[in-house]
């Protein structure tokens, strides 16, 4: 096994009888690595923490951390730390004595679990709160004596099962700072499971898009962005989502993506895979909305055309149009201060290079 590695998993097969969630898993998370495990639910992320938790059994595979197989340890003994989505605090203990509860238990010296909760308490800027009841705590101030009390374990990995769901949005997004904040203080590993895209965007420092028990992409949060892998990933990501246009591929020297009653160019994009001359049916193209140029830009692009405006959603420092481009919905953003309004005709335009296409089998070409 690498000493680089924080985390290993070779060959996991988890089943619930007959259903089987991933077989053949394999992951490694380098050491002081910040992983997030990213998929709509259902899809086996919370699993694959519970595994490496060791709060689920495996059918079959080996899950190693810091070199050790643990794939039978008892949680207690993997030299993990871990958060869940509910707070799971004592209600009739202090913040200090939920801190120190589960140290004095393993019968760590006075002395250690009092420099371990100041430390925790110090990291997170929970000192006020040390002897207030979790009932007297907002949901934030909860979430963070949470992540203290995996803190104290002083432990090499720390799993964050969706741990700001519960939690509103500006909350979510103070709470997001905190926790990148103590990943690089702390520089320890971390992996953090999430329906989110923008938690796993800013957190990340690699992002594991999974679906139907398989890893689609492994990789960082710039390259899932502008190079996913298929169709999926292209789709998953990104706010309003991407948009498709469903058409065929005219390869040669000038190739051409046609859709309908377009023709749009593809003199700048740069193909993954070998494109012959021939016509390639079943070819699908991705625009994102913040990637479409509008207005004098739009004139400028490889591609222009004019499009209906439907509806249009105000955002404050942006505002999502959502269009009709050649009969087919189509989404764009423009700047929050242009005054659009449904039933308006305006002019669009995209370049090339910042576009996707994927094949029938939804492969990036």
């Amino acid at each position: 096994m690498s000493d680089s590695h924080s985390i290993e998993i070779r060959d996991l097969k988890v089943a619930f009888g007959e259903v089987v969630v991933f077989e053949k898993m394999n992951l490694d998370v380098t050491d002081g690595e910040f992983l997030v495990l990213l998929g709509a639910s259902g899809c086996g992320k919370s699993t694959l923490l519970n595994c490496i938790a060791g709060l689920l059994d495996v059918k079959d595979g080996e899950i190693h951390i810091k070199g050790r197989n643990v794939t039978w340890e008892e949680p207690k003994d993997r030299g993990i730390g871990m958060v869940f989505q509910s707070y799971a605090l004592y209600p009739q203990m202090s913040v200090k004595r939920n801190l120190s509860f589960g140290l004095r238990n393993a019968g760590v010296k006075n002395d250690e679990v009092e420099r371990r909760v100041a430390q925790a308490a110090e990291v997170l800027q929970i000192e006020p709160l040390l002897n207030r009841r979790p009932a007297e705590l907002s949901g934030g101030q909860r979430q963070r004596v949470a992540i203290g009390r995996a803190l104290v374990r002083d432990v090499d990995v720390f799993l964050f099962d969706e741990p700001l769901s519960n939690l509103d949005a500006k909350l979510r997004t103070d709470l997001r700072v905190e926790i990148k904040r103590l990943h690089q203080r702390l520089k320890n590993t971390m992996i953090y499971v999430t329906h989110d895209q923008i938690e796993a965007m800013t957190l990340a420092d690699r992002i594991a898009i999974m679906r139907d028990g398989l890893i689609q992409q492994l990789d960082t949060p710039y390259n899932i962005y502008n190079n996913p892998v298929n169709k999926y990933v292209a789709g998953f990501i990104g706010s309003p989502s991407m948009n498709f246009l469903d058409g065929t591929l005219e390869g040669g020297a000038k190739p051409v993506f046609r859709a309908g009653n377009l023709s749009i160019p593809l003199g700048e994009y740069a193909f993954t895979q070998k494109i012959g001359k021939g016509k390639t049916e079943g070819v699908t193209m991705g625009v994102r909305p913040e990637h479409v140029l509008f207005g004098d830009l739009a004139k400028k692009a490889a591609f222009k055309a004019d499009v209906k405006v439907e509806v249009v959603e105000p955002m404050g420092a942006d505002t999502q149009v959502w269009s009709v481009l050649d009969g087919r919905p189509f989404r764009f953003r423009v700047e929050g201060q242009l005054q659009l309004a449904s039933g308006d005709v305006v002019a669009i335009g995209f370049d090339a290079s910042r576009r996707s296409l994927f094949d029938a089998a939804d492969q990036r070409l």
